[in-house]
C-alpha cells in the first residue's frame, strides 16, 4: 500500500473523499461533528457526514469555524420527522448555522428482507415513510436546505425513482449508496445511474461477493478491491452534479448474508420476478472474490483496528489517485 506522503507527491492534491458515520465502527470514535471532523482530518479525508451534538449557538459557531479553518465539508445525518416536527426543523436550522451543506436521512434503519414478515407490514412502512417525507419536504423547502434520502436496503430502483419524483421538490433528492441495492438484487451501476438525476450526496463504496447455500454474501471492501465499476458510477453522478461530495461508507465487519433463495426474502417483493434473481446470482458466480471474504469476528481487537484503518486509508488514497476525487 502506498503511503499517504508518496501519494501526495504523485498527485499534489489532497483527497476530496469524506467519511460517513460508519467508517470507524470498531474504533468507536465520537461521531458528532467537531470530534469526527478531527478524526477525518487525521485520516486524510476532506469532510464528514455526522450528527450535531448541540443546537447551542456557540457550539455551532465552533463547527463552522472548524470547517472554514480546515477547508472541510459537513453533511448532517438525521432522522425523518414524526408527527412532531420540531426536532427535525431544529436540526435543519442548526445545520445551516454550522455551515453544513445538506442533510442525509433514511426511511428504514434495518434491512427490508429482515425487518418485514408480511407484505402488509411493508405496505404500512411505505405509507408511514411517505408521510414522514411529506413533512420533511415542507420544512426543507421552507429553509431551502437539501435533504438526501439514502437507499438503505429498503427501496428498489423501481420504487425509489417514482418515490422521489412524486414530491417534485428540488430540496428532496437521493443520498446515493453505491452498494446497498446489491442486497435487493439491483446492479450497483444501474442503481447509481437511475438515481443520479436526484443526487444530493453520496455513500461511495466498493463491494465483494461470495456464493453461499441460501444466496450470497456481500461485503464492503476498500475502494478498488471489489466489483463495482467506481469510475462509471462517479462519472454518472458528476455529469449531473459536478461538485457533488463523495463520502466513504466503509463498514469493516463480517460479510452480510443475502438469503435470496429463501421464501422469507421474497415476502415484500411482490412486483419482482426471477429475472432479478437470475441476473444477481449470475453476477455473483462470475465476479466472486478470488479469496474467501474477510471476517473480523475472531480477530483480536488490535487486528480489527488495523484492518479498519487500512480500509479507510486505502480508500481515501484510491479516491484521489484513481477516481480524481480531490479537495
Amino acid at each position: 500500500m502506498a503511503t499517504a506522503g508518496a501519494a501526495m507527491v504523485q498527485t499534489g492534491r489532497r483527497s476530496g473523499l469524506g467519511l460517513s458515520p460508519d467508517c470507524f465502527v470498531i474504533a468507536r470514535p465520537p461521531r458528532t461533528a467537531l470530534e469526527y471532523l478531527e478524526k477525518a482530518a487525521s485520516a486524510g479525508a476532506a469532510g464528514v457526514q455526522s450528527a450535531l451534538a448541540s443546537h447551542d449557538a456557540e457550539y455551532l459557531k465552533k463547527v463552522r469555524a472548524t470547517l472554514e479553518q480546515r477547508g472541510m465539508y459537513l453533511e448532517i445525518a438525521t432522522r425523518l420527522p414524526g408527527e412532531d416536527t420540531a426536532e427535525f426543523e431544529a436540526v435543519v436550522k442548526s445545520a445551516k448555522e454550522a455551515g453544513a451543506e445538506c442533510l442525509r436521512s433514511v426511511c428504514l434503519s434495518g434491512r427490508r428482507y429482515e425487518t418485514f414478515n408480511t407484505l402488509e407490514e411493508w405496505k404500512a412502512f411505505v405509507a408511514d415513510s411517505r408521510a414522514k417525507l411529506a413533512r420533511a419536504v415542507k420544512i426543507v423547502e421552507r429553509h431551502r436546505f437539501p435533504l438526501g434520502l439514502e437507499n438503505h436496503k429498503d427501496w428498489t430502483i423501481e420504487e425509489m425513482v417514482p418515490l422521489l419524483k412524486g414530491y417534485s421538490s428540488e430540496y428532496l433528492g437521493a443520498c446515493i449508496d453505491f452498494g446497498n441495492n446489491m442486497a435487493l438484487l439491483d446492479g450497483a451501476e444501474e442503481l447509481v445511474e437511475a438515481l443520479a438525476p436526484f443526487v444530493v450526496n453520496t455513500h461511495i463504496k466498493d463491494m465483494a461477493v461470495e456464493e453461499c447455500e441460501d444466496g450470497f454474501l456481500l461485503a464492503e471492501v476498500a475502494l478498488g478491491r471489489g466489483i463495482v465499476d467506481l469510475k462509471r458510477c462517479v462519472e454518472a453522478v458528476r455529469r449531473v452534479k459536478p461538485k457533488v461530495r463523495f463520502s466513504l461508507d466503509m463498514l469493516t465487519r463480517d460479510p452480510l448474508r443475502i438469503p435470496c433463495l429463501t421464501e422469507k426474502y421474497w415476502v415484500t417483493f411482490n412486483e419482482r420476478n426471477g429475472r432479478h434473481l437470475a441476473r444477481a446470482l449470475a453476477e455473483v458466480r462470475k465476479k466472486k472474490a478470488p479469496a474467501p471474504l474477510v471476517r473480523v469476528t475472531g480477530l483480536d481487537r488490535e487486528m480489527q483496528l488495523k484492518a479498519e484503518l487500512e480500509n479507510v486509508t486505502v480508500s481515501v488514497e484510491y479516491a484521489r489517485d484513481q477516481l480524481g476525487i480531490f479537495a
